[in-house]
C-alpha cells in the first residue's frame, strides 16, 4: 500500500489565509495598502512559498489583488464594485429569504427571532457594539442562507461577503445606519413569521438597498 500523502502544506496556508483575512478585515492592512511579504512571513516564522499560496487564495476570493512585479495588494472598493457585490446579493439573499418563508418551521424561526433580539442588544442606542453586530448580523443572515438549502448559494454569498467586508465597517459607521438595519431586519422577520414570501423577499431587497446607499456614501466621505 502506497503511502498517503501529508496534508500538512495545506493546512499551513490556509492557516495563513485566514491569519491575513482576518487583519484586512480587522483593518490592520488598509484597502489599498502593499502586501509586505517579507515582514509577514518573518511575522509567522514560515517561508515565502505558503505565504504565496495563500495570497492566491486571497486574490481568488477578491480581497488581494495581484500587481505584475509589484506584489501583493489589499484590494481597493471602487462604487462599481459595491453596486455590484450589492446587487448580486440583494438577489441570491432575497430569493433565500422568500424559501424560508414559505418553509420555515417554527423552531426555525425561533433561532432566527433569537438572533435578531442579539442583534438589538449589540445595536442598542448609544451602547452599540459594533464588533457584536457585524458578527451577529451576519450570523442572522448566513442563518436564513442554511435554512433555505441551496449549498451552490451558500457558497457564492460567502464568497461576496468577504469583498462586502472591505467596507462594512464604514458603512454601518454612517450616524443612524445601524438603527436603520435593525428596524429593516425587524420588518424582515415580520415578513417571515408572516409567511409572506413576497413581502419577506422586498423587505430584503430594501435592506440591501439601504445597505447600499450608507456603503456608498460612506466610501464618498472617505475619498
Amino acid at each position: 500500500m502506497s503511502a498517503v500523502p501529508s496534508l500538512a502544506p495545506r493546512a499551513l496556508y490556509e492557516e495563513v489565509a485566514e491569519l491575513i483575512r482576518q487583519r484586512i478585515f480587522r483593518r490592520e492592512l488598509e484597502p489599498g495598502s502593499w502586501i509586505d511579504e517579507l515582514q509577514i512571513a518573518k511575522a509567522y516564522g514560515i517561508s515565502r512559498t505558503p505565504l504565496r499560496e495563500a495570497l492566491k487564495v486571497l486574490a481568488a476570493e477578491g480581497l488581494v489583488t495581484m500587481k505584475v512585479r509589484r506584489g501583493a495588494y489589499v484590494t481597493e472598493v471602487s462604487e462599481k464594485d459595491l453596486r455590484d457585490v450589492y446587487h448580486l446579493l440583494s438577489l441570491l439573499e432575497s430569493d433565500a429569504a422568500a424559501v424560508v418563508a414559505q418553509t420555515a418551521s417554527p423552531a426555525d424561526l425561533k433561532k432566527l427571532q433569537s438572533l435578531h433580539a442579539e442583534l438589538e442588544a449589540a445595536g442598542k442606542p448609544g451602547k452599540e457594539k459594533h464588533d457584536k453586530f457585524f458578527e451577529v448580523n451576519e450570523a442572522f443572515h448566513m442563518c436564513l442562507l442554511e435554512l433555505a438549502q441551496n449549498k451552490w448559494r451558500d457558497q457564492m454569498v460567502a464568497d461576496l461577503r468577504k469583498v462586502m467586508k472591505l467596507n462594512r465597517h464604514n458603512s454601518l459607521f454612517k450616524t443612524g445606519r445601524i438603527t436603520e438595519s435593525l428596524a429593516e431586519h425587524q420588518a424582515i422577520m415580520a415578513a417571515l413569521n408572516a409567511k409572506d414570501p413576497v413581502a419577506t423577499a422586498a423587505r430584503m431587497q430594501a435592506h440591501f438597498a439601504n445597505g447600499l446607499m450608507a456603503a456608498s456614501a460612506s466610501q464618498t466621505s472617505a475619498n
